[in-house]
């Protein structure tokens, strides 16, 4: 009986341990991979149609997994679109709506501390974490990747730079030599964390190489990885290395092709990195998003088809991007989603994702995405997706719910206009008079929403700070009136 007994015992246990074992590989956390380009038009990946630039690693992980159609960003140019990835909130309400500026840099100035950083809750959670590329959220120790919750990074601090180390060195020497003490970013020496390295190869090629390297380092540290690769390219200035360009020798128009050529050693980079991921056996546990910070600077090379308007506009190719979502056998393949998600979604999806506890009292505008993602529900059904660009004297206001959206751009003197942007991407169909009530209710959701701003902490230049003031700035008693 006693034999009988524990005969029985042990086949119990086994099947207790065979039962959970599923439970535990599912436990597992996933690395993440976010990969940010800048300034990329919409229409300037292969999986969103482009004709004339071919990306075929990108294409691929995009077609085996899930494209966003209308995915966005919180601002339309740079540095704060990155703030509100980071913080999960938009930018205005934290007093970020301005590029920090790239020369006469103030150390003082960078995303308050107050606002604690995704990188910071996943580094908590266990992850290696790492910033690799564009920072563009302050230059001064406080405010640096290493003090923001990244254990390591690799890039530059400013808003861009230039590609080719033998001429920015040389300029940047040159102007040392002259006892310039206001260098432009873009010229500077680049760092690994707080060290200045000596790089020698082209920019995006560099990047690359380190997120590779990183990729390498969280297999041997036996840690997942959460990693920030912040491309620079395609942002001006239009720089590409000539094997790149003869790729592309068909397109005429000069910026276009070596646009074109950035776009596709981005593509490249991306492709070493997914030979990396599949070397380390780390591919099948790890999300790749890819998406660019702001619209399309079509005056430099892009095209945003088929959205109205550039970087910087509130008109939807000012801040929808491209971008998808890709994961084995999680995140859905060869679906294509034409509701409306945001990039501040990332912070509570990541941390919902990592098993990671988000600060009590941290504000977050975002929504966890995960789980309506798998089941093809849309999250934010109802809610309204913002965009404001303060211009000379006047602010530019976009705001989508569900399929309609409104607009108020082009000058102090605008009316507002309500579009339908699923069936209208270009905004070329006012239906302000077929549904006027409609339009009131979104500009008064969106006016209540402006009253969470405060005044920026810091302006991209001195004449735009006096601007600000001498003009009453934001004027949202005028940006809110109805005809």
């Amino acid at each position: 009986m006693k034999r009988l007994l524990n005969q029985t015992k042990l086949a119990f246990m086994s099947l207790f341990l065979i039962s959970t074992m599923p439970i535990v590989a599912q436990a597992t956390k996933p690395n993440i991979l976010v990969v940010l380009c800048d300034d990329l038009g919409y229409a300037d990946v292969g999986f969103n149609g482009s004709k004339d630039i071919i990306t075929p690693e990108l294409d691929k992980l995009a077609k085996s997994g899930t494209i966003f159609s209308s995915a966005y960003v919180a601002h339309p140019f740079c540095g704060p679109s990155r703030a509100a990835l980071m913080t999960g909130r938009y930018p205005h309400e934290f007093g970020a709506p301005y590029n920090l500026p790239d020369v006469g840099m103030n150390l003082k100035d960078g995303i308050p501390v107050q606002e604690t950083y995704i990188s910071d809750v996943m580094q908590k959670a266990g992850y290696y974490t790492s910033a690799i590329g564009k920072w563009h959220l302050g230059y001064g120790v406080p405010f640096h990747p290493n003090s923001r919750g990244f254990d390591d990074f690799y890039g530059f601090l400013g808003g861009g730079h230039k590609y080719f180390p033998a001429d920015y060195k040389a300029q940047y020497d040159a102007q040392v030599k002259n006892g310039n003490k206001n260098i432009h970013a873009y010229l500077t020496p680049l760092l690994h964390n707080n060290t200045v390295v000596e790089e020698t190869e082209y920019m995006t090629d560099a990047l690359s190489r380190e997120a590779v390297r990183v990729v390498k380092e969280a297999k041997e540290k036996k840690k997942p990885f959460f990693m920030y690769l912040a491309y620079n390219a395609p942002h001006v200035p239009l720089e590409a290395k000539a094997e790149d360009l003869k790729v592309f020798e068909n397109i005429k128009d000069n910026d276009r092709r070596t646009y074109a050529a950035m776009v596709y050693a981005v593509d490249r980079g991306v492709g070493e990195i997914v030979k990396t991921l599949k070397e380390t056996k780390q591919y099948e546990n790890t999300l790749i998003i890819f998406l660019s910070d702001n619209g399309g600077n079509i005056e430099h090379g892009a095209n945003n088809y088929p959205l109205r308007g550039t970087k910087g506009d509130t008109y939807e190719g000012g801040y929808r991007v491209p971008m998808f979502f890709h994961w084995p056998n999680k995140v859905p393949a060869g679906k294509r989603i034409d509701y409306a998600v945001s990039a501040i979604d990332f912070y509570p999806t990541f941390a919902k994702l990592a098993g990671a506890t988000i600060p009590a009292g941290k504000k977050i505008d975002g929504k966890d995405i995960w789980s309506n993602l798998l089941a093809g529900k849309n999250t934010h059904k109802d809610d309204m997706i913002y965009a404001v660009r303060y211009r000379a004297g006047f602010s530019d206001v976009g705001a989508r719910k569900d399929d309609f959206k409104i607009v108020k751009a082009g000058g102090p003197n605008s009316k507002w206009r309500l579009f339908d942007v699923k069936n209208d991407p270009n905004e070329s169909k006012d239906l302000s008079a077929k549904y006027p009530e409609l339009m009131k209710k979104m500009v008064e959701e969106t006016q209540k929403w402006s009253e969470t701003h405060i005044t920026p902490l810091w302006f991209d230049n001195k004449k735009g700070e006096e601007m600000w003031f001498s003009t009453n700035m934001p004027n949202y008693d005028k940006a809110f009136k109805l005809d």
